[in-house]
């Protein structure tokens, strides 16, 4: 019921040489000017009563970065106000591209990963994070994204 990448589309294995980037499990850092959380988008899978997560990274402005990894450990980060992120995660089974679609990201008490909201558009993405999806939904996402091609 959840699928995740391990690093924004920006990132290249050439970079963990780098010492002006970073990649941990929950941050990313590019040539000291890209900065990156990971979250997840949370979608209803309505005839199951479940919930299906993508596992995604959103790039956030320096300044808001840097108050998010200050708050990261603290108790009470849930109450920040959303945070202004572009999505950089494809997720090859929408089209068009999710890349760069508006988010907000949403902190939760430490321990937890942000939660994700697209804007509200009519990107599929955005359509299904808003509606809902069926376990056939799910189903055809778990075929596209382990048998690519078929």
């Amino acid at each position: 019921m959840a699928f995740s990448t391990e690093a924004p589309v920006y990132w290249t294995p050439e970079m963990a040489d780098d010492p002006d980037c970073a990649l941990g499990s929950d941050q990313c850092v590019i040539q000291g000017q890209a900065f990156f959380v990971r979250g997840l988008i949370k979608i209803s899978v309505t005839d199951l009563d479940e919930v299906f997560s993508w596992g995604v990274w959103v790039s956030l402005s320096p300044e808001k970065f840097a108050r998010a990894a200050e708050l990261w450990e603290a108790p009470g980060r849930e109450s920040e106000p959303p945070y202004f992120g572009w999505l950089s995660t494809e997720l090859p089974v929408y089209s068009p591209s999710t890349i760069n679609l508006r988010t907000n990201l949403h902190t939760r008490p430490a321990g937890q990963r942000p939660l994700i909201e697209v804007e509200p558009t009519d990107h599929p993405l955005a359509v299904e994070q808003r509606t809902g999806i069926t376990a056939v939904r799910v189903q055809q996402i778990a075929e596209a994204l382990l048998h690519p091609g078929q």
